[in-house]
This record gives C-alpha cells, structure tokens and sequence, in this order.
C-alpha cells in the first residue's frame, strides 16, 4: 500500500500546486459559487472525459488528466464551502484557503486507505471509464440530495459523495500515469 500512498501523494501534489497558482491569480473567486454550481462544474467535466473516453478523440487540447485533475481541486472547493458558514468571507488569504484544503486532503486520504484497505486495492483492476462512469454516478446521486435540500434517508450526504469523487479522479490519474 505504500506504492499507492506515494502515487496518491503525487497526484494530490500536483493537483495542490494547480490550486495554489490559481488561487494567487485569481483569488478565491469560486467562493461565489453555491454548492449546486460547483456540482455542475464538476459534472461537466466529468461528462467531457466520457465523451473523449467514447469518441476516442478531442478537439481542446487539455486531456482527461487535466480534467480529472480540475475535479478533484473542484470538489475540494465544494467541500470547503459546505462546511464554512454561509456568511464567511468571499475571499480567503492564500495561507488559510490552502490550509483549508489540506485539512481536506487529510481526511480524503484516509478515506482512501480505510477503503483500500477492505477493498484490497480493486481499483488497480478497474478502467478508468469504468471510474469515470463512477464518478458520474456520484454526481448524479449528490444532485439528488441537493434536489431535496440535503435530506437523505440512508446516504452519506454530499461531502462524502465528493470525497468518493476525488479518490476515483487520483485513481484515474495514477492509471493514466501507468499508461504512459
């Protein structure tokens, strides 16, 4: 399991320093963004894969890295909004929005190993279109609970939900990085 830790840590190293250079360009602009937005955003990216995935070709040179890599930074953003106030500040410093999203890696992570570990590592076997189906699967779900204001009967809720997405997209990325 260290293999998958250090490729895990990789991946999120990478997808980190997109977030951090971003956020010193643009600020945190996406804090305007609801929930539901965020939601979508991450779905059209997810969509986009699948149609590279199933047409075998793209026009836009960013690839399916590139795109799961903006949904695991886009899904860190979501959690990070659903769990500070609704009346907290639009922009966040630097320092604190990526301690922010480090507290959530933190807690992804050991999601991850917590499932890798019962699990025995099934992901190793999968395709990445096969997570990439998962992946929209779980945004499906989480429009769901948000069509009904949050309200499950037996699910998770929301947050896990993204933190599933995020495990499946570094998944991904550690599979298309094995193809190369």
């Amino acid at each position: 399991m260290s293999k998958t830790t250090e490729q895990y840590n990789a991946v999120i190293t990478k997808c980190k320093d997109i977030f951090v250079k971003k956020t010193k360009d643009y600020g945190t602009a996406w804090r305007i963004l609801r929930p539901i937005s965020l939601t979508d955003q991450i779905f059209i990216k997810a969509q986009r894969i699948r149609t590279i995935e199933d047409k075998g070709n793209q026009k836009i040179v960013e690839g399916r890295a590139e795109e799961f890599i903006g949904i695991i930074n886009y899904c860190i953003m979501a959690i990070i909004q659903l769990e500070l106030p609704a009346d907290y500040t639009l922009e966040i410093p630097l320092i604190e929005a990526t301690q922010l999203y480090d507290n959530q890696i933190v807690t992804i992570q050991d999601l991850m190993l917590a499932k890798n570990h019962d699990y025995g590592e099934a992901w190793r076997s999968m395709r990445i279109s096969s997570m990439t189906d998962l992946i929209l699967m779980k945004l499906l779900r989480i429009k769901q609970i948000e069509d009904n204001r949050g309200q499950t009967l037996i699910s998770e809720g929301i947050a896990a939900g993204y933190s599933d997405i995020v495990n499946y997209a570094v998944f991904a990325l550690i599979k298309l990085s094995e193809q190369n």
